[in-house]
């Protein structure tokens, strides 16, 4: 018996079998057990560990002292760098949000694109407002103005949702502030501003291809129209959902049903350029820190540079500029705007959990000595690090559905690997760019994102997969393939 836990702690062999035995109880507890991520992925973490034979006293510490644990740093790590981000980046996106902007988005874009121009208008108005807005809380806003556009220009409500589900879900996987980039930041040490950069590079081409083409194609054979009871041209009004989302590319929703809600009216949204003026602001500011780290010397500007595009400084000063041009200029209080703050930060708790516990799962993969196995394993298959890193993604969302789960489980995995290797900071990003990538493929039955679409744009299982289903794998394939092409000409 000693033997074989010998070979498990210390053959290359032995801790792949471990690892490969973790996986499979984490995704047999979350899919079958249902037991919440954060708790799976703790729970794992630590009999991960202990198996592979770490002191108790590196894994938690001691009685006295336990800062320097495992299970402190891995979670403390992450959560140092992302809560802030996050956190700045889901108030931007309520403030925005309940302002209106998205109705100014879209009287501009089809006044810009016209009838026939209508599907496109939508894809844009998804990929822009999907900067800051959580993808359900884009569903929930945007759908009406889809419903509408339908209506008007009388063909299938797909060939007007696509588009635009495609521009929210693009947005969503590859770019900051969104969680899934965020917490990869954290987890491959890599720069926010590459992230933002990749994220176009390689989201573009896949928003092109699943959102416009894929979108035009599909939405002339399958027809659905639009539902009657969530459409309301005479006053405005739009509908939506209450439910969670797993904040990655699919939401989840608590019991399989969804509440509608009725939104307040926006009798005067502020105009385009304001909307587009404050999403720009933190993008441009990071983008800015991050090139001047690499054209500028050591002096004052490039001081000036880092601090405001550090990103939480960035966001914090977009949303104060949100708090006083949308806000209180407009007339609300700064108590109203408090209120609002709180309410929209309310779900963001379990996020940053899950996140954690998967920084820490990351942390125990170090340690066991498992990074390095999977890297000689790799090494000698000949097998590219962002392939991998992509399959394991894949493997993950498709297992268990969760796309926030499949990209903390898979950054923690490869991390060690990238950490190992000296690639710059472009090359790591595009490493990035295929987790998130992977996170979002083949969305169905198990995801919670696959019945809200099926709900909000009235569709039928087979519709739905037919669709939305293989639009996501649509934007997966392509994206990566964009990375993956960068990446062997960079790295």
């Amino acid at each position: 018996m000693s033997s074989v836990v010998d070979w498990l702690r210390t053959s290359t062999p032995g801790l792949l079998v471990l690892c490969g035995i973790a996986i499979a109880v984490l995704l047999f507890v979350i899919i079958r057990i249902k037991l919440e991520p954060f708790i799976a992925l703790l729970i794992v973490g630590l009999g991960l560990a202990l198996a592979a034979g770490l002191p108790v006293s590196q894994i938690v510490g001691t009685a006295i002292k336990s800062g320097d644990s495992i299970l402190e740093t891995g979670f403390g790590g992450i959560l140092g760098h992302i809560a802030v981000i996050i956190g700045l980046g889901t108030v931007l996106g309520a403030i925005l949000e309940r302002s209106g902007g998205a109705q100014a988005l879209t009287a501009r874009l089809l006044g810009v694109f016209g009838e026939r121009g209508a599907p496109i208008a939508m894809g844009l108005l998804g990929l822009i407002f999907g900067i800051p807005v959580f993808f359900d809380i884009g569903i929930f806003v945007l759908a009406p103005l889809v419903y509408v556009a339908a209506r008007q220009g009388g063909k299938s409500l797909v060939l007007y949702a696509m588009p635009m589900l495609a521009g929210l879900s693009m947005t969503h996987a590859f770019l900051p502030p969104h969680p899934g980039p965020v917490a990869l930041g954290g987890l491959l040490e890599v720069n926010l501003g590459w992230l933002i950069l990749m994220g176009f590079v390689c989201g573009i081409p896949g928003f092109i291809a699943a959102g416009l083409l894929w979108g035009s194609y599909i939405g002339k054979r399958v027809i659905v129209d639009v539902p009657e009871d969530f459409v309301n041209e005479a006053d405005g009004g739009t509908t939506g959902s209450s439910s969670k989302t797993d904040e990655q590319g699919g939401p989840h929703v608590s019991g399989g049903t969804a509440v509608t809600t009725a939104r307040p009216r926006v009798t005067t949204p502020p105009s385009v350029g304001t909307i587009g003026a404050i999403i720009a602001v933190p993008l441009i500011l990071i983008l800015g820190a991050t090139f001047g780290t690499i054209l500028l010397d050591e002096g004052r500007l490039l001081q000036v540079l880092t601090f405001f595009g550090t990103p939480a400084v960035a966001l914090l000063i977009a949303v104060l500029i949100a708090f006083y041009v949308l806000g209180i200029r407009r007339g609300s209080t700064v108590q109203e705007l408090s209120t609002l703050t709180g309410e929209s930060l309310r779900p963001v708790g379990m996020l940053l959990l899950v996140v954690g516990a998967g920084a820490f799962f990351g942390k125990v993969i170090s340690a066991t000595g498992i990074g390095t196995a999977l890297a000689d394993t790799m090494s000698a298959a000949g097998l590219p690090i962002i392939v991998l890193a992509y399959i394991i993604s894949c493997a993950l969302r498709i297992a268990q559905g969760s796309a926030t789960v499949a990209i903390v489980t898979t950054g923690s995995i490869v991390g060690p690997l990238v950490a190992a290797q000296d690639y710059s900071q472009v090359a790591v990003a595009l490493i990035a760019m295929s987790i998130a990538a992977g996170s979002i493929i083949l969305s169905h039955v198990n995801d919670g994102g696959f019945w809200i679409i099926a709900k909000f744009f009235n569709m039928t299982v087979k519709q739905t997969l037919q669709t939305w289903t293989v639009l996501e794998t649509v934007l997966s394939v392509v994206s990566f393939a964009v990375a993956g092409v960068l990446f062997a000409i960079i790295a």
